[in-house]
Order: structure tokens, then C-alpha cells, then sequence
């Protein structure tokens, strides 16, 4: 096997700054300083013409908002582990850092020619200094808010999850103890090797890593299936199709396993000569798709295949949640065989898994 890659799925999860370098968020905060660089020019007590007092004050701003903006991009790699908080203060703090040196540039470079004082240029210090924090204020406390209901929703979204994996073990724990029941006596052994792969499988379920390698995914996957093979014997017929070399990837722990699941529940239990599954593996330049097959009984009943509907939502929430949107879980009946496919997204590198 060859020492693996480091071309896996990427932690995308979003941090609390990474809106800010979207072009329509910097559109935004352009439009904003350009809205109170307005407010500014009309306010009383403008002793200059007023369009140029907006002029002045739109430059002023938004070389404050973009000294702020650049700033925190600069030191990205130095907050990307920061606590949500402790980068509000550093960015607010930032922000009148960035007044006062733009404060500082335009009396180096109009302080002679502008002639209004020395207490004025103070004035204005102390003006815009106050109104940075003020909006810096504000901002923070828009900040917390939004961050705060960001994680709510991202707790409500895990225990969304968790419940619907907790309904999906159960009914193959009882399948599983009453196949290991019938063949304790009569086959021992296979009874033995059918109570370990179980052992397995929970452990990953239940304390194992929120993401696995995609070779332990199929690892998994084939212990499953032996177990079934047990209940159905000849009935169940399983045909792998893997790559010579498995892309090295992460996927969600126990992600394959529903579909293999559903497979055997919708064309091998139905069908009274049983069912065919084969699991496939294919990549392209920047895709890995894993899709499951099942033969279909004509004989079988329609209404069945809504039953199992939650497996596929859980894996569908979690390969969304691993790729920010960019995976997606997808399913396709053509009459006489469901597939059941699972696209991710993939960078290559010489490095890979070696299947056989």
C-alpha cells in the first residue's frame, strides 16, 4: 500500500470571516461607507461646500473600511483558530487603527494646504474616531448575534442528524441478534464472526470519527453485507467493482452503509429468488462517485420503497454538511434496477489506496 495522500476532502467548515472576502459582502461594505459619507455631507454644521466634504469623507472611509478589510485578510493564518470573539475585538480594534492612520496620512498630505487648524484636524480626529466606534460597536453586537444563531442552527442540524441515525440502528441490531440467535447453535463460528463484524460496525457508529477513509468505508460496508449474507445466504448475490487504487478520501462514517442497506430492504428481502447488489467506484478529473445497485422485483410492493427514505436523508445531510454543498447523494429508478450514487468532490495526486 502506498503512502497515502494528502488530496482528501478539505475541513471546508466556514469560520467566522471567511463572508467577509465575498465580492458581494465587499460590494456591500462599499456601498455602506458610501451611504455614510452621504449622511456626513448633509449633517449641520458643514462649513465647506458639501460635495467636497463628501468626497473627502468617502475617500476617508473607505480607506478605513479597506485598511480593516486587508488587515484581517493579511492575518487569516494567525486567527483562522481564534475564538469568534476574540476576532470581533481584533477587527473593531483594527478599524480604528485604520482611522487613525488615514486621520494621520491626510494631515501629512493636506495639513499645510488646508488651512483650518490645528484643533480642527483634532475635531475631525475625534469625529470619525467616534463614529468608527460606534459602527464598530454595532458591528460587534450584529456579530455575536449572527454567530450566535449560526451555532444554534449548526446544533439543531447534529441533533437532527444523530436522530435520524438513531432510528436507522435499531432495526438492523434486531435483524442482526436474531440471524446471530438462529445460527448460534447450528454454526458457531459464523455466529462468533457475525457478533465481531457487528462489534465493528457499532464501534464506528458510536465512538469512532465523525469521517473515515474511503477504503474503511468499504471496509465497513463488505462486513455489512457479510452479516446480511448470513440471513439470506444465496439469495443475496454482491458484486464489487473498485478501482485498482481507492482515491484517498474522507467520507462520513458509516455513509455507505445505509445505501447497501436499502439496497438489500427494497431488491433482495422483497424478491423470493433474492436480488443482486453491486457496489461501484469511479473517478474523473475531479469527481469520486460510489453508487450502489439493486435489481428490482417486479413482484415486490412500490408503496415499500418510501419506508427507508430517512437513511438517505442522513446521508445526504452529512455529506452536504463534509462539503459545504459541493457533494450530493443521488438516486435513479430505472424499473427493474434502483441506483443509489454518491458524488464527491476530489482533487488527484499520484498517492492512492491500493484495493487489490
Amino acid at each position: 500500500m502506498n503512502t497515502p495522500a494528502i488530496d482528501r476532502i478539505a475541513d471546508t467548515s466556514p469560520g467566522p470571516l471567511d463572508v467577509l472576502w465575498q465580492a458581494p459582502v465587499i460590494t456591500w461594505v462599499v456601498i455602506a461607507g458610501e451611504g455614510l459619507a452621504a449622511i456626513l455631507s448633509m449633517a449641520p454644521g458643514v462649513t465647506i461646500d458639501r460635495w467636497v466634504y463628501f468626497g473627502l469623507a468617502s475617500l476617508a472611509i473607505q480607506w478605513v473600511l479597506l485598511l480593516t478589510l486587508g488587515g484581517l485578510y493579511l492575518l487569516r493564518q494567525q486567527i483562522s483558530t481564534a475564538r469568534p470573539l476574540h476576532i470581533a475585538y481584533l477587527a473593531l480594534s483594527l478599524l480604528l487603527i485604520a482611522t487613525g492612520l488615514v486621520w494621520l496620512a491626510a494631515w501629512a498630505v493636506l495639513g499645510e494646504s488646508w488651512s483650518i487648524g490645528r484643533n480642527a484636524w483634532y475635531g475631525i480626529l475625534l469625529r470619525f474616531g467616534g463614529i468608527a466606534l460606534c459602527v464598530g460597536l454595532l458591528g460587534l453586537v450584529a456579530f455575536q448575534n449572527h454567530w450566535r444563531t449560526r451555532q444554534l442552527a449548526v446544533q439543531a442540524k447534529q441533533a437532527e442528524l444523530e436522530a435520524l441515525q438513531a432510528r436507522i440502528h435499531p432495526h438492523f441490531l434486531f435483524n442482526t441478534l436474531n440471524t446471530g440467535a438462529a445460527l448460534v447453535h447450528q454454526r458457531p463460528d459464523e455466529a462468533e464472526n457475525l457478533l465481531l463484524d457487528l462489534a465493528d460496525l457499532f464501534r464506528a457508529a458510536l465512538s469512532g470519527p465523525s469521517r473515515i477513509p474511503l477504503a474503511d468505508e468499504l471496509t465497513l460496508t463488505r462486513r455489512y453485507l457479510e452479516i446480511e449474507a448470513l440471513r439470506f445466504g444465496p439469495r443475496l448475490r454482491v458484486v464489487w467493482s473498485l478501482p485498482d487504487t481507492l482515491p484517498h478520501i474522507e467520507v462520513p462514517t458509516l455513509s455507505l452503509q445505509p445505501l447497501a442497506e436499502n439496497a438489500i430492504h427494497h431488491g433482495v428481502e422483497p424478491s423470493t429468488s433474492g436480488g443482486d447488489i453491486r457496489i461501484e467506484v469511479d473517478t474523473d478529473a475531479d469527481t469520486v462517485r460510489i453508487r450502489v445497485r439493486n435489481s428490482l422485483s417486479a413482484t415486490a410492493p412500490a408503496e415499500g420503497t418510501g419506508r427507508h427514505h430517512v437513511g438517505l436523508k442522513s446521508v445526504q445531510a452529512r455529506i452536504e454538511a463534509m462539503t459545504q454543498g459541493r457533494g450530493r447523494v443521488e438516486t435513479q429508478d430505472h424499473g427493474d434496477e434502483f441506483i443509489a450514487s454518491i458524488t464527491l468532490p476530489y482533487l488527484p495526486a499520484a498517492d492512492q489506496v491500493e484495493t487489490r
